[in-house]
């Protein structure tokens, strides 16, 4: 496990060390993006009180927008070097209400609990699954062997990424009206799957992974330009087709970290000849 004061608020969940060092309290600077974790664990958990309303569009739209913000307050503390302990426990405690607790009970409240018993299970998968994903990260960051992480990849899919995945029937539901993506034989299943790719030993892009070449990168900025104008004009759809595509890179992912895996084995017996 970690030392106190060794690690702080996480870009993609603890890419980020501390000074070992004590504080008696927090700083000036470290409020800033503490504050911004904060906005984003109550901005989660409203999302809740949208779903309990039958409001499904606007608590969608609360995880989305405490996705956003997770994904800014660790490079905000890296910035203006107030990483923190107590901001990498918020920020632990965020994630884990944000994105596993809280679309947990959205789904549970929008479709499992036409099968209570088997619907409770899934959501309680998901949300265990998210817990123990984060426990898993705050145990390992510390440890220097990581064979994923130093290939730049993730392991398993980002507590963030895992609870917008999981809306997927919800989105199609959403864009089409059809009810077989309400059905909670789909539904529970498919959460189910979700959580347990949350938590496997799978290597996952990473954002330091996904580099296109320079004969496309103006490419790639329409396309982002053109998605959000289109996350405006047909937000369901949109959301399908992002979703839709990050299942597609997963096997990507998986095929280029068993070629990493394949040039370390062939490094290591050269090097092993070479000591011979």
């Amino acid at each position: 496990m970690a030392e106190p004061g060794d690690v702080g608020p996480r870009v993609t969940h603890g890419e980020r060390a501390v000074p070992g060092r004590r504080s008696r309290g927090l700083t000036m600077r470290a409020v800033v993006p503490n504050a911004i974790t904060a906005a984003a664990l109550c901005i989660g958990l409203t999302g809740i009180r949208f779903a309990i309303g039958g409001d499904f569009d606007r608590a969608i739209l609360a995880v989305i927008v405490a996705g956003c913000l997770d994904g800014i307050d660790g490079r905000i503390a890296r910035l203006l070097k107030a990483q923190s302990r107590f901001g990498a426990e918020l920020d632990s405690l965020a994630d884990s209400l944000s994105f596993g607790v809280a679309p947990a009970l959205i789904l549970f409240l929008w479709s499992l609990q036409d099968l209570p018993r088997l619907g409770w299970f899934a959501a309680l998968a998901l949300a265990l699954c998210c817990m123990l994903r984060l426990a898993r990260f705050n145990a390992q960051i510390d440890v220097e062997d990581q064979p994923h992480k130093s290939a730049g990849f993730l392991t398993g899919i980002p507590a963030p990424v895992g609870a917008g995945v999981a809306f997927l029937p919800l989105y199609l539901y959403m864009a089409t009206g059809e009810v077989i993506f309400r059905d909670p034989l789909l539904v529970g299943p498919w959460v189910v799957l979700i959580a347990f790719l949350m938590i496997s030993n799978l290597a996952t892009m990473s954002w330091t992974s996904l580099k296109p070449s320079r004969s496309i990168r103006i490419e790639v900025i329409a396309l982002v330009g053109l998605l959000a104008a289109f996350l405006f004009l047909e937000p369901w759809w949109t959301l399908a087709v992002i979703t839709i595509g990050y299942l597609a890179l997963l096997p990507v992912g998986w095929v280029r970290y068993a070629r990493v895996k394949r040039q370390r084995a062939t490094s290591a017996v050269a090097v092993s000849e070479q000591a011979y």
